[in-house]
This record gives C-alpha cells, structure tokens and sequence, in this order.
C-alpha cells in the first residue's frame, strides 16, 4: 500500500513535494527537541483543493494525517507517533494572502501565512494584527488558530479566537468547509469557526482564515517597573487599567531570577537600575492619540505606583531602540532557560484575583517537596497567564531533576485546578497532557469532547493521539 498510496499522493501535489527517507528530518522532531516521530511521508500541498484530495485518499487508505505549519509547538502536537503509519501535511506552501478588505478591516490568508508575514502586510497597508508572539518569524497562522495563540498584546485584543471571523476548513471526509465570511455579527446556527480554533487538528484542517485588522496606533510606548512582590503588580495592573483602559496592550510579569538567567547568558541585555529587585512588570500602551499624551499616561502612572509604594523604580523607554532592547529582555527567557538546562515548564492560567495566593502557595509546596528548585515565573500577568517554569537546583544533574517532572506537575497543575484554572492557557495539550487533562475535566466534558470528536472524524485520522 505505501508505495501505491504515496504515488497517488505525488499525482496530486507533484512528486517533488512528497517527502520520504532523511528528506523529513525537520518535521519529525518537535520545537524543543524531545520527541522525535516516524511517518510515511511529508505532503506539502500548496491549494486547498490539494489538502482535500489527499484526505479523501487518506481515508481511502486508513491513513492518518498529522497538520503541520511552522512545527513551533511546544506540546507534541504538531509532530508523528512512533507507529510510522502517518504522514504530517506541512501547509508551508499554502502561504498567500488572498485579499485585505480595508473598510472591512479584514484580511484573508492562508494557513501557511507566517505570523511576521501577516503583520508585514497588515502595516504596509496602514493596518495593524496585534498577535505578537517571540516565535512569528517562524510560526504560521494554521499553528496560531489550531492553539488558539495568545501572545503579548491579549490584553487589549484578545486571542486567535477574538481576531478570527471566518474559517476554510478541510474536513476529515475531505470536504471544504467555506466560512471566510468577514462578519462581525452572523447568529444563523452554531458558530463553528470556535470548534476548530484550539482543536489542534483533531477535527479538521484549516486551510484560511479571515482576521480582524486595526488601526495602526499612533504612538506605542514601553515601560520596565521595578517591584517588591507579585501583589504589588496587581496593584500596578489596577492602576494601569483606570488611567490607561484600552491603551493598555501589555503587562508582563518577570521574576529577578528570570531577568538573572538573561543577563548571564545573554551579557548585552541588562537591567537599567542600579539595584535588584523580587519582580519586574514590563507595560505596554498603544495610544491613538499622540507620543505625547501616551507618555503623560505612562508618567502618571509611573509617579502613582512609586507614591504609593507599589513600584520602587520605573523606566520609560525614550526611544524605539529602547524599547526593543526592554522587550528583548522578556523575549530572551525561555532561551536564556533553555541555555541554562532543560527545565519542568507549565502554561497556566488562573483569574487573576488568585495569582498571589497561587504563587506563595505553590512555590511554598515546591520548595518543601524539591528543595532548592529555582521558579522561572513570567508571562501575561494581564490576562492571567503565568510560564511557571522549575529549574533544577544549583549542582543538580538536569537530566536527574527531570525524573520528577511527573511529581512537580501533579503539584503545580493540582493547585491551578484547586483555585479554578487552567493547565494550558496557550499552548495548547498536544500529546504532552492529553492524559493528565482527565484528571482536571468532568466526566462531562471528556464525554461532550469524545461526541465531538466521534461525529466529525469517526476513523479518528485527524491528528490521533493529540487532545482526546
């Protein structure tokens, strides 16, 4: 069958974009390097009507299919068991921009549109798509809509799902689902873009998508607060909110050890106070008015928070340089982490009335079960979104720290789903944490999720192993 079916394949898409033998090297492995699969083939498709008749030869065959776009995940979910029985359909050619709609606001792209891409072409029009991620050179909007991506700037435009109006799916039958309707209100029936956003290519693959477009802002300003506590972070955050409102696009959250990490191994990225701080919150405002009145906003806020204790020293970047050079700080951890040693990483979610309690609580647990575990903590404090990361303690074999991975999960995840939240917020459950979700979900759910699953891809083809 192999070679019957992977000529069949090579009919449709052109026998050079048929992948085999050492050819597929880069797509089997996944971003941080852990697991490494074995497929049939890669397909590299370059229309949607490609992607449709290699799923009806798919099912045709019994073959699964493993969506690829950047390969940029970080939990297993965009890369082939160990079976070999699979190919992986890389969308990489599926990369144009269909059409922008400038009184809509919209533009129309393809999966394999690179998010650098997308935004390049939204600010030669005149426009702004505000998803901003440390990997959009190389990430594609496919693998943004299948995690229902987040990034930096949630806090004022959301996530994928806010930014999406309309889906081009391929369905596991391998028909075209057209839905690129650029509607802002449309209440005929169940909204179905929402059951293929975050489904990691478990229920389909999405071949385009029509997203919401922005005014560019007139003035984008950048702050660097030194702190005493998370607590006092959430003060700055309430803060920041009353005198800012929608200005306000970032407010992330980073632990001294975090920025300690990027300073060693990255010596040209370095704090610009004289002293040292527990916590460092790193703001962003988009104004639409002017430079001016967004810097009378950030100094107002800046005079407020030390006046009241809740911020010991602030920095206002005074030019573009500037603040790249803040962002490029926060930018820098997870491979200032990944060039310190391996780590247990967590993305969670919590409300964020009960980030502080979470926090003590947890690292307080940590430390009494895995004494001198160093918490790499940053992330979207705005939205409620922490990388509670652990680091092996000073002197420890990494690769004996990571033993206890499973143990210093079930602490971690067990106290998010204690104050009601979430062990994935953003990327998504892969293989990684599809069987340690049942732990946290209802009968219920598992049982609405399975329904959904068993309706749309009853021969299970579409990315088995991953979510459900």
């Amino acid at each position: 069958m192999p070679s019957d079916f992977l000529k069949q394949c090579s009919d449709i898409v052109g026998q050079q974009h048929v992948l085999t033998g050492s050819d597929m090297d880069g797509f089997l492995t996944d971003w941080r390097k852990r697991a490494t699969g074995r497929a049939l083939a890669v397909i590299k498709p370059a229309l949607t009507e490609d992607v449709a008749q290699i799923v009806k030869l798919c099912v045709a065959h019994k073959v699964p299919i493993v969506p690829q776009g950047g390969n940029t995940g970080l939990v297993l979910g965009s890369v082939p068991d160990q079976s070999g029985q699979a190919i992986v359909l890389s969308l990489t050619r599926m990369n144009r921009v269909r059409s922008i709609d400038l009184l809509n606001d919209t533009i129309t792209v393809e999966a394999g549109c690179l998010l650098q891409q997308i935004q390049t072409v939204a600010h030669e029009q005149g426009r702004l798509f505000p998803l901003s991620l440390a990997s959009e050179g190389s990430c594609t909007i496919g693998g943004n809509l299948s995690t229902n991506a987040g990034g930096t700037a949630v806090l004022r435009y959301g996530s994928m799902r806010d930014l999406t109006l309309g889906l081009e799916v391929v369905t596991p039958s391998g028909e075209v689902w057209n839905g690129l309707r650029g509607l802002r209100k449309d209440n005929t029936g169940y909204d179905l873009r929402h059951l293929f956003i975050g489904a990691e290519g478990t229920l389909g693959i999405i071949t385009a998508a029509v997203l919401k477009l922005y005014a560019q802002p007139a003035a984008k300003l950048t702050a660097l607060f030194a702190l005493n506590s998370v607590k006092d972070a959430l003060s700055l955050l309430e803060l920041a909110r009353q005198r800012c409102d929608a200005s306000l696009t970032g407010f992330e959250l980073m632990s001294e050890f975090c920025l300690q990490l990027v300073e060693q191994h990255y010596p040209d990225l370095s704090l610009p106070f004289s002293g040292r701080h527990p916590q460092y919150v790193l703001m962003e405002i988009s104004d639409s008015e002017s430079e001016l009145h967004a810097m009378a906003q950030l100094e107002a806020v800046a005079a407020t928070a030390i006046e009241k204790a809740w911020a010991a020293d602030a920095v206002i970047a005074s030019s573009l340089s500037q603040s790249h050079k803040l962002w490029a700080m926060r930018e820098h951890i997870s491979m200032a982490q990944a060039a310190e040693g391996l780590n247990i990483k967590h993305d969670i979610s919590l409300p964020v009335s009960c980030m502080v309690d979470f926090l003590i609580e947890t690292d307080a647990l940590l430390q009494h079960d895995f004494p001198g575990c160093r918490m790499v903590t940053f992330g979207h404090l705005g939205d409620g979104n922490l990388h509670y990361n652990v680091s092996a303690p000073v002197g420890e074999k990494y690769e004996t720290f990571l033993q206890q991975q499973e143990a210093i999960n079930l602490c971690v995840h067990d106290n998010v789903h204690k104050y009601a939240g979430s062990i994935s917020a953003e990327h998504g459950l892969g293989a990684l944490k599809r069987d340690e979700i049942k732990r946290y979900k209802s009968e219920t759910e598992l049982a609405m999720m399975a329904a959904i699953k068993q309706a749309l891809d009853p021969l299970n083809l579409m990315n088995p192993g991953k979510v459900i």
